[in-house]
């Protein structure tokens, strides 16, 4: 299969949206004349013309609400935050409206939007800039979250996220977009909601999203060589959360690490190892071991950011630590 880029598997899902329907156009900061904060609209204001392809101001809060409207009256607009930290400015409109019109209007209205936004640390842009929001959007009702950790994953999930007649946020691992990864020329989507088994294994269960599965993958190469066989659980989607294929997995392997590159704390794999310890306790052979990054604020040094950062070495001590392997 050919192989592009991650924030090129975006391109093209966006490209092909805005080219076979109408009601579909885009609002974001710089996502016009300058192409976008990495990249992904080049070339698509030129292409499609400024009714389709907004530049806003800064303004989070207003252009966020305009395209909850935009949807309400039937278009099918997707919103760029040029970071997921910019989301908090429009986290009233975010949480409150488009979350929730559905369900306050019996059904009424719809809100068929998507948010896209770059998200985690690890390139250096501070404390400010490189929060992981996503999974406190996790949390909402009414709100699907989704975070591909590949190119294949983010086409395919684009694709469905474009079409779904509720919210969804797609969030985009900064660390990523320059990635490579196999993308087929057919025609293909993926279901929201649904784990990939990106590696089968006996021995433990390593769950991860987004860029955490190259910690896990990088982790599950490590223990190969000393005999032990990790399975490999990509959740792509947080919200709906897909449990029943970490549960199955927990029931073959009896070992399980769950891995944020996200704060250890609060992050959307304290809810995994509640629900596995509720659901699949009888099956564990040792406590469920959690891994994330520091919890202090961003650091802008790189080394500083590195070291805080959770890596695939943490995940080997965690497997070490709980299960002796």
């Amino acid at each position: 299969m050919p192989e592009i880029v991650y924030r090129e598997a975006i391109k093209r899902g966006l490209e092909e949206a805005l080219e076979s329907d109408p009601r579909v156009f885009m609002m974001g900061e710089d996502i016009g004349e300058y192409g976008g904060a990495y990249a992904v609209t080049a070339g698509f204001l030129k292409k499609f013309g400024p009714e389709r392809i907004k530049d806003t101001p800064i303004s989070e809060q207003a252009f966020m609400g305009a395209g909850i409207g935009a949807a309400a009256g039937g278009l099918r607009p997707i919103i760029e935050l040029m970071s997921i930290s910019f989301s908090l400015v429009a986290f009233d409109q975010i949480v409150n409206m488009a979350a929730n019109l559905r369900y306050m209007s019996g059904g009424q209205i719809s809100v068929p939007m998507v948010i896209r936004a770059p998200t985690g640390a690890g390139v250096q842009l501070g404390a400010t800039h490189s929060h992981s929001f996503e999974t406190w959007l996790a949390e909402v009702p009414g709100m699907k979250v989704v975070c591909p950790s590949n190119s294949y994953d983010a086409l395919g999930l684009i694709r469905t996220a474009i079409k779904d007649d509720n919210p969804v946020f797609f969030a985009e691992p900064a660390l990523l977009y320059g990635v490579k990864g196999e993308v087929p020329d057919e025609y293909y989507e993926i279901e929201l909601g649904k784990a990939r088994i990106a590696r089968a294994g006996s021995d433990i269960t390593l769950v991860s999203y987004g860029y955490g599965m190259k910690l896990v993958e990088a982790a599950a190469d490590g223990l190969s060589l000393v005999g032990v066989s990790a399975e490999v659980i990509d959740l792509r989607s947080l919200n709906p959360l897909d449990m029943d294929a970490v549960v199955a997995s927990v029931q073959k392997t009896h070992r399980i690490v769950v891995v944020d590159s996200a704060r250890r704390t609060g992050g959307i794999m304290a809810e995994v190892a509640a629900e596995v310890q509720q659901r699949a306790a009888e099956w564990l052979d040792g406590p469920v071991m959690r891994v994330g990054s520091v919890d202090v604020p961003w650091p802008y040094s790189h080394g500083l950011e590195q070291k805080v950062l959770t890596d695939a070495d943490d995940v080997l001590a965690a497997v070490a630590e709980g299960y002796g392997l």
